[in-house]
């Protein structure tokens, strides 16, 4: 595609690490196909190293449960009015918003007002949950780049602009688990999620689970994943306030220094049970929240399974342990019955590459590159 002519503003918003990943690669293709680009917004580390002049930090942001947002209500306020006044004086060329949807569709449409152009990078799920959002999201949006293979579909019955992209996460150099037969590996891992909330109400059940697995397995050995942006010092001393005779190591950077290890995860339920499908490792899907806000869920929520990797196949894949079931006997119990079946590992294993097969080709961040420059295009023509 041709340059555009001079330097263009380009706004982005990731609330969450997942999204501040995929949007720091999605910078970076941008940056690769012009030059001519800055870009500023709300995100975190990685967005930041790529070259995003962050105005608020995505931490001081991000909460998972109905109930538990309103915990943040002075932060997420603090957060849209500096958005909106950095896109009332700034008027950047492009806003492109990375899932996140109640701060984010809120943000579209004072954008829209102002016509900036829009660009949605990976779909809030309304195909799961309040999907009359989908009416705000067809007058709001110019386009959808949508990541999973079903969502194009939903979206073209909308007659929502949409383009499936393919999953960012195969734009990461994650390898497959072909290296080692499962039966000559003995460590667990553990990945308690990104969301201070999140590893708050699960890392210390995980741990418990842990010490109890040791007790019936003396060979196993546990790593524990330390998302970017997390104080590593904090869950050390979660891990310690619940001793027993399971050794842990914390592990910074990707999930998949985690997988390489390991010959099964329990995982937080979220993207990185995608990686871990990629990956083809099998897992023990976990997930807990306030009651209120699971009661709330299950009201509005229409779908039979939590993990996206069970979610894409449209099958029990790997187990799942929701709410009341997240304890420890339960996740002990779940996981060394998975360990004495080396054949059902190895079937588990199989089926999840599979599900890397639905989630499309690399490139991904390339050519939602190429949908973000051809709206600015399309912009400059008016």
């Amino acid at each position: 595609m041709g340059g555009l002519p001079e330097q263009k503003c380009i706004m982005i918003i990731a609330g969450e690490a997942s999204g501040d990943l995929h949007g720091a690669k999605l910078v970076k293709a941008l940056q690769k196909k012009d030059q001519a680009f800055s870009f500023c917004g709300i995100g975190g580390q990685a967005l930041r190293q790529a070259g995003t002049n962050i105005l608020v930090e995505a931490s001081e942001l991000s909460v998972v449960g109905i109930i538990e947002v309103f915990s943040k209500i002075p932060a997420i306020l603090k957060g849209l009015s500096a958005a909106k006044k950095f896109l009332k004086s700034r008027k950047p060329d492009l806003l492109i918003l990375i899932d996140f949807p109640d701060f984010n569709l809120h943000i579209a449409k004072f954008a829209k007002k102002i016509n900036i152009p829009i660009l949605y990078y990976i779909s809030p799920q309304v195909w799961a949950w309040r999907q009359s959002r989908v009416k705000k999201i067809k007058k709001l949006v110019d386009h959808m780049a949508v990541i999973l293979p079903f969502e194009e579909a939903f979206y073209k019955k909308h007659e929502v602009p949409v383009t499936f992209v393919g999953h960012p996460l195969l734009d990461a150099k994650l390898r497959t688990n072909t290296k080692k037969k499962v039966e000559t590996l003995n460590t667990i891992g553990l990945l308690p999620g990104s969301r201070l909330g999140e590893i708050s109400k699960h890392l210390p059940v995980m741990v418990e689970a842990a010490h109890k697995m040791k007790k019936l397995n003396k060979k196993l050995d546990f790593i524990i994943s330390c998302a970017p942006d997390t104080d590593k010092e904090w869950m050390e001393e979660i891990v310690n306030k619940n001793p027993g005779p399971a050794p842990f190591e914390l592990v910074s950077g990707g999930a998949d220094k985690v997988f390489e290890r390991s010959v099964l995860v329990v995982a937080v339920s979220g993207t990185v049970t995608l990686e871990a499908a990629i990956f083809g490792i099998p897992m023990v899907i976990i997930y807990k929240m306030s009651p209120i806000s699971f009661f709330l869920g299950k009201l509005l929520v229409n779908l039979e399974h939590v993990g996206l990797a069970n979610i894409i196949a449209k099958e029990d894949i790997v187990p799942e342990l929701l709410q009341e079931e997240v304890n420890p006997e339960n996740i002990s119990n779940m996981a060394c019955s998975m360990l004495e079946d080396v054949n059902g590992l190895e079937i588990m294993r199989k089926k999840l590459m599979g599900v890397k097969d639905l989630l499309g080709e690399p490139g991904v961040s390339e050519r939602t590159a190429d949908i973000a420059i051809d709206i600015l295009n399309r912009a400059n023509e008016f």
